[in-house]
Parts: structure tokens; sequence; C-alpha cells
């Protein structure tokens, strides 16, 4: 398999399009062409990562974090960041990374928090925005049904559970072809008229460049009138967090130490306790301080995350409590679903889970 073949294997759980806007994420070191060794799973790529996969003989390095974060000027070797670089250069490993992308999928890094501390029925806790776009345009009426089944069969026209959504009006369209056109219907230097249907359908980021290719495809048109718009409505499967409930209450105490034990945590900063039963549990991997109001919003009892500021424990607001239990630890299972995930895809291949210790904060 190629580094490419792998990767898009990886894009069919985590699609790029998803991840927030300031990300760096996809094939950052490295060709997509290249014959793949073994892959070696990790949650971020120091320098013991890259000696690790040299040992093991894999040639691609599947890295939560992306090591490439801002931009390199320079690559000189003195940064981490740059030593990394350069000896994964040198011994032609590729570096790939899904970071948000993996966030903000129902099955990523939330939905995995939620397994580990038995969190049930979970939900996006924070829709992303700006991931549902619709597509309009117009064709003649018996040609309206097979443009209609090529744009489903591309992606478009899903709306939660359902399947296939469109919706059409008639109507009379005029062209006018001129000198170097090749009408379909119609004559070159006279204004025609016909009754087409305006089609509109919606479709989800990810497929835009399939429903185009579907659209300019199955056309009848040489020229495609259409228009493609993003909308404000919000993708309840896509985003950030989750949130869901435990099978039962729990005492707020009992349940940060069962946290504490399951996510390995050396420690766990936290607002005041409520002295009430907890039971609804919002979720949210790595620097969640912004999800604090969508989590109160939503009724949560705890909010686990990591990186809150002192101040950002305030918002608690006696509302819930706010746990911070490190960046690391909060995101420490993702490799393991990655492996999991990539072990079942690609049965028979090297899939390796990183050894290597990359946690940056000890504590006393």
């Amino acid at each position: 398999m190629t580094v490419k073949e792998v990767t898009d294997i990886i894009e069919d759980l985590a699609p790029l399009p998803y991840a927030e806007s300031f990300d760096n994420v996809g094939l950052l070191v490295g060709s997509a062409n290249v014959e793949v060794s073994g892959v070696l799973v990790t949650l971020d790529t120091l320098e013991n990562v890259v000696d690790e996969a040299i040992e093991l003989n894999c040639n691609l390095i599947v890295s939560f974090h992306p090591i490439i974060f801002g931009g390199l000027k320079k690559l000189t070797g003195k940064s981490y960041v740059e030593r990394v670089v350069i000896k994964a250069i040198k011994n032609d490993i590729a570096i790939y990374s899904m970071h948000t992308a993996l966030d903000n999928v129902p099955q990523g890094v939330n939905a995995k928090i939620c397994e580990v501390l038995g969190v049930k029925n979970p939900q996006i806790l924070v829709p992303q925005k700006e991931t549902i776009k619709k597509l309009t345009t117009y064709v003649p009426v018996k040609d309206a049904e097979t443009l209609r089944e090529a744009l489903f069969n591309a992606g478009a026209g899903n709306i939660g559970n359902y399947s296939n959504c469109s919706f059409s009006t008639k109507g009379t369209g005029s062209y006018k072809a001129e000198e170097n056109a090749n009408p379909t219907i119609g004559e070159i230097g006279k204004t025609h008229f016909e009754e087409e249907a305006q089609l509109n359908v919606s479709f989800s980021k990810i497929h835009q460049a399939r429903v185009m290719k579907a659209l300019f495809t199955s056309h009848p048109y040489e020229e495609v009138a259409y228009e493609v718009i993003t909308l404000e409505n919000t993708n309840q499967n896509i985003g950030m967090g989750m949130i869901g409930d435990l099978p039962k209450p729990v005492n707020d105490i009992s349940f940060l130490r069962d946290v504490k034990q399951k996510m390995g945590a050396e420690g766990i900063r936290h607002s005041q306790l409520l002295g009430k039963k907890v039971q609804k549990v919002a979720v949210l991997g790595g620097s969640g301080a912004f999800a604090i109001e969508a989590a109160k919003a939503s009724g949560a009892d705890i909010l686990v995350t990591a990186d809150i500021k002192y101040h950002d424990f305030y918002k608690a607001e006696g509302k819930m409590i706010i746990a911070d239990i490190g960046h690391y630890e909060s995101e420490q299972f993702t490799k393991n679903l990655l492996v999991d995930y990539l072990t079942k895809k690609i049965p028979n291949f090297a899939i390796r889970l990183s050894e290597s210790k990359t946690n940056p904060i000890k504590y006393l």
C-alpha cells in the first residue's frame, strides 16, 4: 500500500475538511506515492518517536498532533520541530496528522473519552458551523431525474437520518447560443426557451468535489447554470466535544476519582464541587475552555477537558463542575482508537502503537 492509500482510509474516518481553519492537517512530511513498510501511530511526533519508527521499520508515522503547526522558515535543527522534520526526511519517513478533523467527527477523540468514562448515548456538544452546502441548478425537465440520481449517488441529499432529499420547481429557462457555442438544445444565434426544473439539494462540504463532478458529468448542457452557497444550518453530527449520560447518578467526588483513575491523570484541577450527583457529562479532549458555555447550556453536571485558565474556572458559576485532567491525559487514548481502526481496515498489515513517552508535563 502507498502512503496515500493508507491516509485515504484514515480520511474515511476523519475527513480533512472537518478540521478547524487554524489547523495544519494531512501529509506534512514525505511523498504520498511511497510504498508503506509499516505504520507507527502516536499522539505526538518527537525525535524519540522517529527513532522508534526507524527501529520498527515503519516509514509512515500517523500522529494526532501536527509536528508542523506554524510556518517553518528554516531547517537548521535549532528547534525540536526542525530536528524531527530533518530526521524524518533523512530516513524517508512520512508524517501525517489529522488533529481537529478527528476531534470533530462522532467516532473520534471525544467518543473515545466517553467510552473510557462509561458515558452513554453521547451527542455533539459544539456543532461545527459552515459544514453544509446547498446546490441550486437548472436542468431540462426530461433530464431532471437522471441528474437528481447522480447527485444523490455523489453524496448529496442527506439530512440527518434521511437520504435522497431534494426540492424542485418547474419554470421556463432562456438562453441564446453565441457563435462559438455548441448547444445541446437550440440553435446558434437564436434565443431558446426550455421547460426546466430548478433542482435544490444540500450536501456536506466533504462531498463538494464529488457532487460538482456529478453535476458537470450528468448535466446535458454545455454550460451549466448553478449556485453553491454555504448554509448557516449546523450539522448536529459534526463538531467539538460530546455530552451524554452515566448509567446512573454518582457522587461528584467519586466520579472525579473515577476519572482520575481511568484517564491516568496525575491530578485534576477542578472548580468548586456542588455537593450533588453527577449524571450528565460533557467531555472535550484537549483545550476546552471555549466549550464551557455550551456545556452549561446543555445541562451538563460536569465538563471534563484540559488547559483551563484561572479565570475560566469562574465560568462554572455554581451550575456545573469544570475538571481539567491535562491535555495529554484527555487525548492519550486517541492513538489506541486509530490503531484499532487501521487494524480492522488493513488486516495483516504492520500497524504499531507507539510506546514512546511524549507528555511534556511532569508532576512532583
